[in-house]
């Protein structure tokens, strides 16, 4: 059997973390996805090789891939025109035989327990997986009887059912070819979830369950949060670097070689601090916090339910409130993000020229890979700064700031009367 994994796409809807990366690298405890559905594969016996379709940033995936080494083969196919996830699937499956199976992995999600990748696998027949959510929405939305598919309805204003499709199925490559003769969507793209629907009108195509809690789909900002927050609900206690006298840890945390944590520092898990992170003196780290290898951070510095990557540097006075930094930002001393409203409503943020929804009652900013922000700059909820932007020293970050841009604010002020208490 074969596998496929979907790793192309824009991620237009996560920038700026994808100004400078693509999709499949996005880190769940500082392990990209990719990596994450790779090695899971390569422990499948039945999946003799994998295909990965790539396009965005091609190059950086296949050299992830090439440097890490895996014990399966595996091949790449160049998308070439990204025009959907079915025009992803034909490609992919393109010369394998009429006969063969493939077991098909979105590269933008993910699963808490990756055993079920593998049953899947092994079961008989053409199988996708489905999900219950409360944002049923959101997705392709499964409409089965008696167990099996009887079609997709993508992104429905009332969804007839709250199980969806998770971007994980094993079907009949004949079975693909055969339903593959499809157009666009209203969407503009060639939908798989369409090629499902054609293949349940003249195949029984089995559904599997399971609870939406163990599923993310990797589809905004945030998300990089919660699919952290629920890697990190798996993670023992393993202390691997130096932990210096009057440090305080409590509960599961991992602490990677060659990090130091100093003096004054108190640690809350479920926290995943990986190798070479200096932390502290005196800083303090709460629950559903991942540190990534080469950070610092500083003396009163806090960290609360944040994703920081690679090489970041917050060394003294800020607080980084459920968000996420990219990598070799640098937080200017008194860098505070904040992530609540006034009103306790859900953050709002701004998603190709559209204020959307975040869910979530705390959320700070994302920030792009090489930000520097001055000192005493503070960065209102929701906002997001664009990759190898400057924050001018006492700024107040109230909007959205693009990529390689300079941004200062002015000083002004408004009194109004105050209509709610």
């Amino acid at each position: 059997m074969k596998a496929l994994i979907l790793a192309g796409g824009m991620g237009v809807r996560l920038r700026p973390i994808t100004d400078t990366r693509p999709k499949p690298l996005i880190p769940i405890l500082c392990r990209p996805i990719l990596d994450w559905h790779l090695s899971n594969l390569s422990r499948i016996n039945v999946i003799d090789s994998v295909r990965i379709v790539v396009s965005y940033m091609k190059e950086k995936i296949q050299s992830f891939v090439e440097n890490r080494g895996y014990g399966v083969q595996y091949e790449f196919i160049d998308q070439v025109e990204e025009l959907g996830t079915g025009d992803a699937v034909i490609k992919g499956v393109k010369g394998l035989g009429y006969d063969d199976e493939i077991l098909i992995v979105y590269g933008d999600v993910y699963l808490s327990d990756l055993s079920i990748i593998e049953k899947i696998a092994s079961m008989d027949g053409n199988v996708v997986l489905g999900a219950r959510v409360g944002d049923p929405e959101k997705y392709g939305v499964l409409i089965v009887e008696n167990g099996f598919l009887k079609r997709i309805e993508e992104k429905p204003v009332n969804p007839p059912s709250n199980l969806v499709f998770t971007g994980i199925s094993k079907l009949k490559v004949g079975d693909v070819i055969e339903h593959s003769d499809i157009g666009f969507s209203v969407r503009g793209e060639i939908e798989f979830t369409d090629i499902l629907t054609r293949i349940a009108n003249s195949r029984r195509l089995r559904v599997i369950e399971i609870d939406g809690e163990n599923w993310v789909d990797i589809g905004y900002p945030w998300n990089v949060i919660e699919a952290n927050k629920l890697a990190l609900k798996s993670i023992g206690r393993d202390i691997r670097g130096l932990i210096e006298d009057h440090v305080t840890i409590k509960g599961n945390v991992y602490v990677g070689e060659g990090s130091e944590i100093k003096s004054g520092t108190y640690i809350e898990g479920p926290v995943y601090i990986d190798k070479h992170v200096e932390v502290g003196p005196n800083a303090r780290i709460r629950p559903y916090s991942v540190i990534c290898s080469g950070s610092r951070i500083g003396f009163s510095v806090e960290v609360k339910e944040s994703v920081i990557m690679e090489n970041v540097h917050a060394s003294h006075l800020s607080y980084i409130g459920d968000s996420v930094i990219c990598e070799n930002v640098n937080l200017g001393a008194g860098t505070m993000i904040a992530n609540l409203r006034f009103d306790n409503k859900p953050v709002k943020v701004t998603i190709n020229g559209k204020r959307i929804s975040s869910g979530r009652r705390k959320f700070g900013a994302v920030i792009g890979a090489n930000v520097k922000t001055g000192v005493n700059v503070s960065i209102m909820p929701g906002v997001k700064i664009g990759s190898n932007t400057w924050i001018s020293p006492g700024s107040v970050v109230w909007v959205d700031v693009p990529q390689n841009s300079f941004y200062k604010s002015s000083v002004s002020y408004t009194i109004e009367e105050l209509k709610e208490h």
